[in-house]
C-alpha cells in the first residue's frame, strides 16, 4: 500500500515496501550486522568457558546468556519508549555505541566476569538496535506488508547469526578461540555505526502518516485501543490484558527460551558425543540458518494465510524438534533436529512481530513492540537458567526434554486464546464490495 503524507509531517512520505525500497534495504543490512554481533560468540564462548576458564557447572557457564537476556529485554523496553518519544534514529545510533567495547572485552578477558560484562553491553546493543530496526521497517511498509517486512528483517538478522557462527567456528579451528573470531565483531560495529549515522533516515513521520489514515477492523475488535495510551496501559495490554498481544508475548518468551537454552547447552551436548568444533559450528549454524532463510517465506505467508495458525504450528514444530535432539546422539540426527527447530522458529518469529503490528495503534506501536520484546527476550535468561539448573540436577538431555514440554504448552495457549489478527481494514472491505 502506498499512502501520501499527512498534515503535520515534515515532508510528504509514502508507505509501502516499493516506495521505501532503498531505506528498507539499508535497514535490512544494518540488522544483519546486529545479528552478526551475536553470531561471533555463540559457537566459541561455551568452549572458551571450559578450556580457558575451567568452568564446569552448567548453571555458571550459562550466566553469560542470562546476563545478555536480561539486559536485552530491558533495553527493548527503553528502545520502544524512546523511539516513540525522541525518534528512531537516535536510539539506533546509541545502540551501536554500546557495541564498541564488546569484542575487545571478549578478546582481552582475563576472567569470566569480563565475558559477563561484555554480554551486558551486547544485550543493550541488541535491544536498542534490533528493536529500532523492527519499528522502522513497520513504519516504512504500512499495514499490508508487515509479515513480509518482518520476514526480511528477521531473515537478515538470524541469517547473519548463522553465517557468523560458522565463520567463527572456522576461525577458532584455524587460529584459536581468541582473538580471531571476535575480530568479526569489530568490523561489524564500525560498518554499522557508520551506516546508521550517515545514511539511515528517521522514519517516525511514516508512523504519523499511518496514524492519520488509520482505518478500523470491520469487527470493531480494536476500537478501544485507538489513539494514545499511557506506557502503563501499553504494558498491561501487551503483557496480559489483550488476548492476541499477550498470547504473542508468551509465545515469544518460549521461543527465545529455546534459543537461550540452545545457545548455552547445545555445544556442550554435541561435544559430549565427541563432535569436533567445526562440526558443532555447522550444527549451531543450521538452526539460525534455516530460521533465517525460512522467514523469507513465512513472513509473506502470514500476510496471505493469517498469523494464528502459523504461530501454533511453529510452536508445535519446535516441540517436536527438541524431542528429536533429546533422543539423538549422532551428527546426522542432530542436524535433522536443528533444521526442524529452525523451521518451527521461522514460522513463529516474524509472524509474532507482524501480529503485534496488526493490533498496536501507530501512536503507541513502538512501545508495544518494546514490551513484546521484553517478554520475548527474557526467554534467553529463562532458558539459560532453566537449562543450567535441570542439566546440573539431572542431565543435558533432561533440559532439552523440559524445553519440549514448555513449547507444547505454549502452542496450546496460542491455539486457545489468540484470535486471528491479520484482518482487512473496514475501508478495504467497503471498496471491494463497491467494485463487486
Amino acid at each position: 500500500m502506498s499512502t501520501k503524507g499527512a498534515p503535520g509531517t515534515a515532508r510528504p512520505v509514502d508507505l509501502g515496501l516499493k516506495a521505501n525500497a532503498a531505506q528498507f534495504a539499508l535497514l535490512v543490512a544494518v540488522n544483519a550486522l546486529v545479528g552478526g554481533m551475536v553470531g561471533q560468540q555463540q559457537t566459541v564462548l561455551p568452549l572458551l568457558a571450559e578450556t580457558e576458564f575451567g568452568l564446569t557447572g552448567y548453571t555458571f557457564i550459562f550466566t553469560y546468556v542470562t546476563a545478555f537476556g536480561i539486559t536485552k529485554a530491558t533495553a527493548n523496553y527503553f528502545a520502544g519508549t524512546w523511539s516513540d518519544r525522541y525518534g528512531r534514529k537516535p536510539v539506533l545510533i546509541s545502540g551501536w555505541l554500546f557495541a564498541i567495547p564488546v569484542p575487545l572485552l571478549l578478546i582481552w578477558a582475563p576472567s569470566w566476569g569480563w565475558v559477563i560484562a561484555a554480554n551486558v553491553l551486547l544485550g543493550i546493543n541488541q535491544g536498542l538496535t534490533w528493536s529500532t530496526t523492527v519499528i522502522m521497517k513497520i513504519d516504512l511498509v504500512g499495514p499490508r506488508q508487515r509479515g513480509l517486512a518482518m520476514g526480511l528483517n528477521e531473515a537478515a538478522g538470524y541469517g547473519a547469526v548463522s553465517l557468523t557462527s560458522m565463520a567463527a567456528g572456522y576461525l577458532a579451528v584455524e587460529h584459536g578461540l581468541r582473538p580471531a573470531p571476535f575480530l568479526l565483531g569489530l568490523a561489524y560495529t564500525a560498518l554499522a555505526l557508520g551506516l546508521s549515522t550517515l545514511v539511515v533516515r528517521e522514519t517516525r513521520d511514516h508512523a504519523k502518516v499511518e496514524a492519520a489514515t488509520h482505518t478500523p477492523r470491520a469487527d470493531g475488535r480494536h476500537d478501544h485501543l485507538h489513539g494514545q495510551l499511557s506506557s502503563r496501559e501499553v504494558f498491561a495490554q501487551t503483557s496480559y490484558r489483550e488476548p492476541a498481544l499477550s498470547s504473542a508475548s508468551q509465545a515469544g518468551l518460549v521461543n527465545n527460551l529455546n534459543f537461550g537454552l540452545s545457545w548455552g547447552l547445545f555445544p556442550l551436548l554435541f561435544a559430549s558425543s565427541g563432535l569436533r568444533v567445526d562440526q558443532i559450528g555447522v550444527l549451531f549454524a543450521l538452526y539460525p540458518g534455516v530460521w533465517g532463510v525460512g522467514q523469507l517465506f513465512t513472513g509473506a505467508l502470514s500476510d496471505r494465510w493469517g498469523r494464528k495458525h502459523l504461530i501454533t504450528t511453529g510452536m508445535l514444530t519446535q516441540a517436536g524438534a527438541l524431542v528429536v535432539i533429546a533422543l539423538g546422539d549422532t551428527f546426522t540426527v542432530w542436524a535433522f533436529g536443528t533444521v526442524l527447530l529452525g523451521a518451527g522458529t521461522a514460522m513463529v518469529y516474524p509472524t509474532l512481530l507482524a501480529a503485534i503490528g496488526d493490533v498496536a495503534h501507530p501512536e503507541w506501536r513502538g512501545r508495544a513492540v518494546g514490551v513484546y520484546r521484553v517478554w520475548r527476550d527474557l526467554g534467553y535468561a529463562v532458558g539459560a537458567v532453566m537449562g543450567g539448573v535441570v542439566a546440573d540436577l539431572w542431565s543435558l538431555r533432561a533440559a532439552v526434554w523440559v524445553a519440549a514440554g514448555v513449547s507444547l504448552a505454549s502452542a496450546l495457549v496460542v491455539a486457545v486464546r489468540m484470535y486471528e489478527t491479520h484482518h482487512r481494514p473496514l475501508s478495504t472491505d467497503h471498496e471491494e464490495a463497491a467494485r463487486g
